[in-house]
């Protein structure tokens, strides 16, 4: 019995240790199998907005440089806050008017020899010569950063584009403003104004220089004046054939006409915050509590990624940072290329305090958002300008 006894407890003991070292073997092999999980857990447990911006990144320092086309939103300034986070990317930027740099990059475009990566200038250059010869890459499908592309960060809770597939033009300034109207501080007391119709009286008749109408250049009041129901058609005709304004290619030299008083008005003098530091006699008209109402404007506050571009990854960081608190906080900072007062942007959380009171939205305040895409399409209002500019010609 107990010979027995002793070969069953050899038995159970060597069962013991087989069953020991089967889960040891279990074990090592469960281990070894999780070892990919695990590390492909770890991969996956970065967001994907990060590894894909991260590759984005990198891709752009490898191009190393951005080529910025600019209308208003891009000054040396500026461009040095984004230059000290990718100091890797290179930024060669080309300023001009509208008109001129969406006009070079068509051309660019149909020689096949594109230059441009970036267009950010007037929303009306972006969309009537840019996004009308399909010059434009999907904007909206460059956004990466999450608190980009939050829309609730930003005025009215949406991103705002100006094109019909809402993806090509985005508009990221919202300018309470009415229209460009300067004044000789020496020839018109603006107290007298109260409404947009006091422009257009008799004792106004040649006194105006303007940029001319069917340019882009003052895209934004042409689209206020057209639009506004207390204004429209007749407006533009009183205001570009019964004053009878002298018309101009060239800011500067409007704005010194304005100055030396051989014009009282002028539609466009967007040099005249320049001439006025300088103790001349020209103003900005203060019309945002007219009868007829404000509107809110983009003031050359858009933003298009150009198809074919030579640095596509930089274009995209460079977007995405223009875009993000960091990049719009740097353009309410800084003046734009006129060196006119700092813009509000449509963000929302940042600070407004830096802003003068002026560029500010006010609340209860009767305001146009001109850059909804129904009142994107310029050809209507370019059509009734060419129709008085013939008009005018005819008289």
């Amino acid at each position: 019995m107990a010979a027995k006894n002793a070969k069953g407890t050899k038995s159970e003991l060597l069962i013991t240790v087989a069953v020991a070292r089967f889960r040891a073997a279990l074990f090592v092999l469960l281990a070894v199998l999780a070892l990919p999980s695990a590390s492909l857990f770890a991969a996956d447990s970065k967001p994907g907005w990060q590894a894909q911006w991260d590759k984005t990144v990198a891709a752009a320092k490898k191009e190393g440089r951005l080529n910025l086309y600019v209308g208003r939103y891009g000054s040396e300034p500026m461009l040095n806050e984004f230059r000290k986070e990718f100091p890797e990317i290179k930024i060669s930027s080309t300023n001009g008017a509208g008109n001129s740099l969406g006009t070079r990059i068509v051309a660019e475009a149909r020689a096949g020899a594109m230059l441009a990566d970036v267009y950010s200038g007037g929303a009306v250059t972006n969309y009537e010569i840019l996004y009308k010869a399909k010059a434009l890459d999907s904007i909206k499908s460059a956004l990466i950063l999450p608190e980009v592309v939050d829309e609730s960060k930003w005025y009215g809770g949406k991103h705002r584009y100006n094109d019909a597939e809402q993806e090509h033009v985005f508009i990221f300034i919202a300018n309470p403003t009415a229209a460009s109207i300067y004044f000789n501080t020496q020839l018109v007391q603006p107290k007298e104004f109260k409404s947009y119709w006091d422009l257009v009286q008799p004792r106004w008749k040649g006194k105006y220089v303007s940029q001319e109408p069917t340019g882009t250049g003052i895209g934004p009041s042409l689209t206020f004046f057209y639009y506004n129901p207390d204004l429209g058609a007749e407006f533009l005709r009183k205001l570009f054939v019964d004053m009878q304004p002298v018309f101009s290619r060239d800011r500067r030299q409007m704005t010194d006409w304005l100055a030396q008083g051989k014009f009282a008005l002028c539609m466009g003098c967007r040099d005249s915050e320049r001439a006025n530091k300088q103790g001349l006699p020209v103003d900005e008209m203060d019309m945002v509590d007219w009868k007829e109402g404000a509107h809110i404007s983009s003031g050359g506050g858009s933003l298009s990624l150009i198809k074919g571009g030579p640095n596509p990854n930089a274009a995209r960081v460079f977007i995405n940072w223009q875009l993000s608190r960091r990049g719009q906080l740097a353009v309410q900072k800084y003046p734009d290329l006129y060196n006119e007062e700092p813009p509000n942007s449509r963000r929302i959380d940042i600070p407004k305090d830096m802003l003068p009171v002026g560029s500010r939205l006010v609340e209860g305040r009767r305001y146009y958002d001109f850059s909804d895409p129904k009142h994107s399409d310029m050809t209507p209002i370019f059509q009734l300008a060419k129709e008085l500019m013939k008009g005018r010609e005819g008289k």
